[in-house]
């Protein structure tokens, strides 16, 4: 994006995660005491195997609990500019991909999917790019009619003539 380009529309979509890092250390801090005390349980009444299927069960737990917590730092950030409409992904990792667009005929599509979340597309000269994958159907939504407005508001400008007033 150069100088000469003003930003007319910006959004940043990022997946919705519960569970900040404190939450997932408290929620694995109490797992752990509850999983030690029926160990502890198990082994005074003789059923000592429990404690390596319960360590393995607890080591599983905390190993898809801290994977789930990486994808906090995917997003999604969708730039409209008088030009061009980017959208920039960042994954898990940090790695960063870019697509571009040219505006002129650029066009906001909700595709209804039957039992799905509806798909939110950006269509443009046979180029079809897919957005917030991560969103639910009303937030879909509403980025969408936003998109939209700012769609109409770069293709219908508002001259204001003060000496019209």
């Amino acid at each position: 994006m150069t100088e000469v380009e003003t930003l007319l529309f910006e959004a940043e979509v990022v997946p919705h995660r519960s569970l900040s890092t404190r939450g997932l250390s408290i929620l694995l801090a109490s797992m752990g005491v509850v999983s030690l005390t029926v160990t502890t349980l198990c082994w005074w009444v003789g059923a000592w195997p429990i404690a390596g299927f319960n360590g393995a069960e607890m080591l599983l737990a905390a190993l898809l609990l801290r994977m789930h917590i990486r994808g906090l730092r995917a997003r999604e950030v969708l730039l409209l500019t008088g030009q061009h409409f980017r959208v920039l992904r960042f994954d898990q990792d940090g790695n960063r991909t870019e697509r571009q667009l040219p505006v002129a005929w650029l066009n906001v599509v909700v595709e209804e999917r039957p039992g799905r979340v509806p798909g939110l597309f950006v269509v443009t000269h046979g180029r079809r790019e897919e957005l917030a994958r991560a969103l639910g159907e009303n937030a879909k939504r509403d980025l969408a009619e936003a998109l939209r407005g700012a769609l109409h508001r770069l293709r219908h400008p508002v001259f204001e003539n003060p000496q019209l007033a």
